[in-house]
C-alpha cells in the first residue's frame, strides 16, 4: 500500500506554498492535472475548501505521503485534524511566518504525550 506513496502535499499560506513549490515539492498530475498543494488565502478560502482539500488529500489520493499543513490553518479544521489516525499519509503541522508553531496545539504531539503517560 504505502509503495505508491511518494509525494508531499501542502495545506498552506501563499509564503509556505511558495517555498514549498520553489523547493521542488510541487507536482501537477499529467493525466488529471491534479496539484499536490493547496493554497489558503486569510479572508477568501472557506473552511469547506480547507476540508475539501485535506479530505481529498488523506482520503482519495493513493501517491501522497506526508501532508504538511500549516498549524493556523489545521486549527481552521481541528477535529478533522484531530482525529485523522491512519499512517499513510502522516499528517505534520508546521509553522508559518507570520503564525509561530505551538506545541500545545499539535496533534501529532499530543497522541505522543499520551502515549508517554504527560
Amino acid at each position: 500500500m504505502s509503495e505508491n506513496r511518494s509525494l508531499i502535499a501542502i495545506i498552506g499560506d501563499e509564503d509556505t506554498c511558495t517555498g514549498l513549490l520553489l523547493a521542488g515539492v510541487g507536482q501537477i498530475s499529467p493525466s488529471s492535472q491534479e496539484k499536490n498543494f493547496f493554497m489558503y488565502q486569510e479572508g477568501k478560502t472557506t473552511r469547506e475548501e480547507i476540508l475539501g482539500a485535506f479530505d481529498k488529500f488523506t482520503q482519495e489520493r493513493d501517491d501522497i505521503a506526508i501532508l504538511l499543513i500549516n498549524q493556523h490553518v489545521a486549527e481552521k479544521i481541528r477535529g478533522q485534524v484531530d482525529s485523522y489516525t491512519a499512517a499513510f499519509p502522516a499528517v505534520l503541522e508546521i509553522p508559518s511566518k507570520e503564525h509561530p508553531y505551538d506545541p500545545e496545539k499539535d496533534s501529532v504531539l499530543k497522541r505522543v504525550r499520551r502515549l508517554f503517560g504527560e
